[in-house]
């Protein structure tokens, strides 16, 4: 398939779109809204028309008025008890901390400040992750409310358009068998054709990505149409045909099986033909790939080569085996040049941005990882249920899904399904401002991406008590205005810490220009933030999306071009205050932080069935590199200018949602004292030494009641989230073992990255491939310097054991009481390690036998040296109590 390559001018006029198209543009995006303006309201006299009619008609209209979702509160008999335990364990922790701080351990001095250092920052990291979890809510979606409103049968849809994002790198990393699989979802998605365009970003410029999306692509033709006369359920065919379930459930044609083994034989030949293009890449010729044609691969040097974009399905394009229309597919690989920085993910999601806004202009974005198929056909609709919900559609900048994942064992022994953090912690900021973003199965409103503000009530504009007694009023904007005002409908639009455009104010500037030269004054300074493309300007007012009518598709795909060429962001607001946020590895997070700063809200959207799953990394390596990734990038917001700690004070950012954001970019700072902490206990029972002085029976009561309330919290939140005590912990478990390698490798590489300027190189984590057997990959083990801290922790807590237990066998029984206390710490840190420990070991279940009698023999005699030698007693002692007479004297 060939592809066009376009070397654009930077002369803006050689593409026809001067300053005279440029206001026929905006007349024309002006007379378009005015038609919708229009259709609304016919569409409204029809509602009346209904109502006016027969008693079905009246239920219909009433019905299609409705909310299209709701939400759906924590019963408060769950509620109450955790909130009014919160309370509790807040005062219990001031008075344990208040004991602490004044009783110093006079002999143990250095271990008693080091501990008590570390449980005041435990205290306020316990603070800063628990309060924004005060309000958790449930919400629930009516997809019959969204069709009957949006897209009734027999009338033409007015669903909003959506483009599907899907970012892949490496192809020998990221399979392209898994894309595949990706795409085929996206393309077979329940929803109009005609509204959903798929955008492949392979921003590795691989020659085998493009030729699997060519294969895809034919492979879809077929694909589609079964999915959607059977109705099946997934819709990534490598996942569906793998489902141990009985597949004739619930399917009453009577060819369905014979299309269905036929479909599956189609699928194999498919994946062979994947499987050669991968054997034919593993090598690289000397002089390149060439393409069908005979001429060379643009893309032969990824860092070096020019943008390239491939429609391979269209609306006027290839039709599927039942002769309907596919929706658009579309190979995108950004131009790259030496001596320019490209951003990473973050400058691949900007360009695929800029491309769909020239090509097709979906109001709305939906990004996934290579990995993450669409498991609900309908996942597009539950999001819309929230965008175009007409009560507050306009200040939603995204719905977050969760993520689910395929390909762990049950026991998740590495916490790779991170339950507590999707089905706690995003349900808890569901009911402040929203949720994080978390780079994947996230819907996006386009115009936030711009950089606009949302459209908010008087409510919404309330600002903080806290913030606005302690910072003052809002800044003014630099026209002065404190408020914009929409003359329609009424509502106060906020202003922004930074000069931002808002589409009315664009229409009623355009609308007062008497010349030629304001309208190029104005026209500049859309140029300085967006960038020198007058169509993509113009697509930006296009606030239901959909391309200008006076838009010229011959000049498109020039411009498509135009818009990823590398220097098209240089002195734009690309990546500042525009798209995706550039500065940190985790783009997500502060591309979703900036939103919030701006008064927008997100919603968490869990349908009853997953909206996506994926591929996680299993064994133990990889995921220390990824959770280090995390970590890593959180530092650098940390020590950017955008750390929610001091960024975004203007009464519109919640004060428990600025909590939850402190915590995502503070807490692999917390590796440092959980280290310390990990490793006191070892070192108290080798100087048989205690960080606790002898307590009253009043001090005990208090480290009593901090343990039951600890317990307490945890039982309580596990039972309004529905959350099951051993994901809860095995969460636990990893914090640890995250906490003492990956996070602690993450404070100081980003504090080599920001204060040295060393950077750091982003590894992929390889997804999961299960040709060895079911978990193959869950025992292999890949030595990583992240894996020497943890180890070191644990063998030192286990040397103390020993030690302990061997001092206690020396000295009699008076001195198992204090050694209870120190044990129960040490047991603490090897229970939490315990993953850790079996991941050195291997394969589960087929450890060496000559491992563990080496391990048993070697204790041993360490146990036994150990009491022999005797190194806590003194010489005194000894030749005292050898003169001592026994019995028998």
């Amino acid at each position: 398939v060939p592809v066009r390559i376009v070397d654009p001018s930077k002369d803006l006029n050689s593409y026809g779109l001067g300053n005279v198209d440029w206001k026929e543009r905006v007349e024309g995006w002006k007379l378009k809204q005015e038609k919708n303006m229009v259709h609304m309201s016919n569409r409204h006299s029809e509602g009346k028309g209904d109502i006016e009619g027969t008693g079905s008609n009246l239920n219909r209209a009433d019905d299609a008025r409705q909310p299209l979702s709701r939400v759906v509160p924590i019963p408060s008999s769950h509620l109450t008890p955790y909130r009014v335990v919160i309370i509790l364990r807040l005062i219990i922790l001031g008075f344990f901390l208040q004991y602490r701080v004044t009783h110093p351990v006079k002999d143990a001095y250095p271990l008693w400040l080091i501990s008590v250092i570390c449980e005041i920052w435990f205290a306020l990291s316990w603070i800063l992750d628990q309060f924004p979890k005060w309000y958790p809510i449930n919400r629930e979606t009516y997809l019959d409310r969204l069709a009957l409103r949006y897209d009734r049968e027999g009338e033409p849809s007015q669903l909003a358009p959506v483009d599907v994002f899907v970012s892949t790198v490496d192809p020998m990393k990221e399979p392209p068998l898994i894309t595949a699989n990706t795409v085929l979802s996206i393309l077979s998605v329940d929803y109009p054709v005609d509204k959903v365009s798929c955008y492949v970003s392979d921003d590795g410029s691989a020659m085998l990505t493009f030729e699997s999306l060519s294969e895809t692509a034919e492979f879809a033709r077929k694909w589609v149409p079964f999915c959607k006369k059977h109705n099946i359920e997934p819709r990534a065919p490598e996942f569906y045909f793998a489902q141990k379930i009985d597949y004739l459930k619930d399917k009453i044609q009577p060819s369905f099986v014979k299309e269905r083994r036929a479909m599956k034989r189609e699928y194999e030949e498919f994946k062979v033909r994947i499987n050669a293009l991968v054997a034919k890449a593993q090598k690289m010729p000397e002089e390149g790939w060439t393409m069908q044609d005979g001429t060379p691969w643009p893309g032969n040097n990824p860092r070096d080569h020019p943008g390239m974009i491939q429609v391979f399905l269209g609306h006027s394009g290839g039709l599927d085996t039942d002769g309907n229309e596919l929706p658009r597919l579309v190979y995108v690989s950004r131009e790259k040049r030496p001596g320019f920085q490209h951003h990473k993910k973050a400058g691949a999601m900007n360009a695929l941005i800029r491309v769909s806004a020239v090509l097709t202009n979906g109001a709305y974005l939906l990004n996934v990882d290579c990995d993450h198929y669409f498991n609900n056909s309908k996942a597009v609709k539950e999001a819309m249920c929230f965008m175009m919900d007409p009560a507050y559609g306009k200040k939603t900048c995204y719905v977050q899904f969760p993520q689910r994942f395929d390909g762990i064992d049950l026991h998740d022994r590495y916490a790779n399904r991170n339950i507590v953090f999707f089905d706690i912690n995003l349900k808890g900021l569901d009911g402040i401002q929203g949720p994080v973003y978390v780079g994947t199965g996230c819907c996006f409103n386009r115009q936030a991406l711009y950089g606009y503000d949302p459209v908010l009530t008087e409510e919404d504009l309330e600002p903080n008590i806290v913030v606005k007694s302690c910072c003052g009023s809002r800044k003014k904007s630099k026209s002065g205005n404190k408020k914009y005002y929409d003359k329609k409908k009424g509502i106060k639009r906020t202003d922004s810490s930074v000069p931002m455009f808002n589409p009315e104010d664009i229409e009623d500037g355009v609308e007062g220009y008497d010349d030629e030269r304001s309208l190029l004054m104005s026209q500049r300074s859309l140029e300085k933030r967006f960038g020198q493309s007058p169509v993509f300007i113009s697509a930006t007012f296009m606030e239901q999306g959909g391309i200008p009518p006076s838009t010229n598709p011959a000049t498109l795909l020039k411009e498509a071009i135009h818009v990823i060429s590398c220097g098209y962001e240089d002195k734009t607001e690309w990546g500042k205050e525009i798209g995706w946020i550039y500065g940190s590895v985790t783009e997500d997070i502060l591309t979703g932080f900036k939103m919030h700063a701006r008064g927008w809200i997100s919603v968490y959207c869990m349908p009853p069935r997953p909206a996506f799953k994926g591929s996680a990394p299993i064994n133990l390596s990889d995921r220390l590199n990824q959770v280090l990734r995390w970590a890593l990038g959180s530092i650098e917001i940390l020590l950017s200018r955008h750390c929610p700690i001091w960024y975004g004070y203007n009464g519109k950012l919640r004060l428990l949602e600025r909590l939850a954001y402190i915590n995502t970019i503070v807490y692999p700072i917390t590796s440092l004292p959980l280290l310390a902490y990990c490793v006191l206990p070892a070192f108290c029972l080798l100087t048989n030494k205690f960080i606790i002085p002898e307590i009253s029976n009043f001090a005990s009561m208090w480290f009593i009641l901090l343990f039951c309330s600890i317990i307490a919290t945890g039982i309580l939140e596990l039972r309004w989230s529905g959350v099951g005590l051993e994901d809860w912990w095995r969460n636990e478990q990893f914090w640890v073992i995250g906490g003492t390698s990956a996070h602690l490798f993450a404070v100081f590489q980003g504090l080599l990255k920001v204060l040295a300027g060393i950077d750091t190189n982003f590894t992929v984590t390889s997804k999961a491939n299960d040709e060895d057997g079911d978990f193959a990959e869950l025992y292999i083990f890949k030595w990583t310097a992240l894996l020497i801290p943890p180890t070191t922790v644990l063998i030192v807590n286990l040397v103390g054991i020993v030690a302990g237990v061997s001092f206690a066998i020396n000295s009699g029984y008076q001195s198992w009481g204090p050694l209870f206390g120190k044990l129960f710490f040490a047991l603490w840190v090897v229970a939490h390690l315990y993953p850790f420990l079996k991941g050195l070991l291997g394969r589960q279940n087929r450890t060496p036998t000559i491992v563990i009698v080496w391990s048993i023999l070697l204790a041993s005699i360490f146990s036994l040296l150990w009491v022999r030698i005797d190194p806590f007693t003194s010489d005194s002692t000894k030749s005292a109590s050898n003169g001592q007479c026994g019995i028998n004297c």
